[in-house]
C-alpha cells in the first residue's frame, strides 16, 4: 500500500499466546473476552506483526518479532508452535530476504519485538540482517541495558547486545522528522521508556505503527490498556493525543499484536474509538 513514495506491507513474524488478564489489565474479562476469546489457561492468541517500508532506495523493517532463539521451555510457555525457521522464510512471502533489509526501526526492545534482530550462526549470536542499521531510542536502550526488577523479564540481552558489539546501532535521542524523508518518529513512554512509532506520511493518508501503545484493535478504547504498561496514566494521555490526530487526520493504524486485524481506519470519539474500515497492508505491484 502506497504512502507518498513508500510502499508498505505487514508481515506476520510469529504466532504466540499471552495471558488475557495481563493483556487487558483492569478491564474485566467479561468485556475483553468478547473481543479476543481466551483458552482454558486464560491465554489469548497474539501475533508478532512487523512492517516493511520500501522506497528511497531503502527497505526498512519495523520490529523483528520473536525470532528463533527462545528455549523449548519458553516456547511452550508462550504456546508457540512450529516457527518458519529463519528470517528469510518469514520474509519470503514478500519476495525479500534478510540481506535486503537496509534499516531496522525498533519500537522498543521487548523480546516479542526485538528477538528476531539476532540469530544463531556457527554457535555465535549475530545480527540477523547483515546489511542493516538498527535504530533505537536512547532512553529505551538505557532501560534495556539496566532494567528495573519489573522490566527485567521483558528484555533478553542476546536480542540486542550483539548489535552494540557489531557497531550497527543508531541511538536516537527523542522524536525526529528526518530519520528518513517522509517518515517521522513519534516517541511515547507509558508502555516503556522511549518507545518509538514511525509515521509514514502520504498524500491524503498516513500510516502510524502503534507498537504497544495500542497493541490490538481491542485496545482502541481510551482506558483499555495492558497490565504490562509501566506508566498507565502517561500512556492514557499519549494514547489520547494519538487517537485525536488519527481521527482528525484520517490515519491508518497498524496493530502489532492483533491476531486478525493488521491495520484499520478508525472512527467515533477519542474516548471510544472503533474500527471504521480494516485495511490489508500489502505491496502494490
Amino acid at each position: 500500500m502506497k504512502f507518498g513514495r513508500y510502499d508498505c506491507a505487514a508481515v506476520e513474524m510469529d504466532a504466540f499466546l499471552l495471558d488475557g488478564g495481563a493483556m487487558f489489565g483492569v478491564v474485566p474479562k467479561t468485556l475483553w473476552e468478547k473481543k479476543i476469546p481466551a483458552d482454558l489457561q486464560n491465554r489469548i492468541p497474539m501475533t508478532a506483526r512487523s512492517l516493511i517500508i520500501r522506497g528511497h532506495n531503502r527497505t526498512i523493517l519495523v520490529d523483528a518479532g520473536i525470532g528463533d532463539k527462545l528455549s523449548a521451555k519458553l516456547k511452550k510457555v508462550f504456546g508457540m508452535g512450529k516457527t518458519p525457521g529463519s528470517m528469510d522464510a518469514r520474509l519470503a512471502a514478500l519476495g525479500l530476504t534478510a540481506e535486503d533489509i537496509t534499516d531496522v526501526v525498533l519500537t522498543h526492545l521487548h523480546f516479542d519485538h526485538a528477538g528476531g534482530c539476532t540469530a544463531v550462526q556457527n554457535n555465535a549470536i549475530v545480527p540477523a540482517f547483515p546489511h542493516a542499521t538498527y535504530h533505537i531510542q536512547k532512553s529505551q536502550w538505557e532501560l534495556a541495558c539496566h532494567p528495573s526488577l519489573r522490566d527485567r523479564s521483558g528484555f533478553i540481552a542476546d536480542d540486542f547486545m550483539p548489535l552494540y558489539a557489531q557497531k550497527v546501532l543508531n541511538i536516537i535521542d527523542g522524536p525526529t522528522d528526518d530519520l528518513f524523508e517522509g517518515i517521522c518518529l513519534m516517541v511515547t513512554h507509558g508502555h516503556t521508556a522511549g518507545q518509538q512509532h514511525p509515521l509514514i506520511k502520504g498524500d491524503g493518508r498516513s500510516l502510524f505503527f502503534c507498537a504497544d501503545l495500542i497493541p490490538t484493535a481491542a485496545h482502541l478504547p481510551l482506558t483499555w490498556h495492558m497490565g504490562y504498561d509501566n506508566l498507565p496514566l502517561t500512556l492514557l494521555e499519549e494514547k489520547r493525543q494519538v487517537l485525536k490526530r488519527a481521527l482528525s487526520e484520517d490515519w491508518i493504524l497498524c496493530f502489532p499484536h492483533d491476531p486478525r486485524v493488521a491495520a484499520a481506519f478508525i472512527s467515533g470519539k477519542v474516548e471510544r474509538a472503533e474500527i471504521k474500515e480494516t485495511v490489508s497492508l500489502k505491496f502494490e505491484h
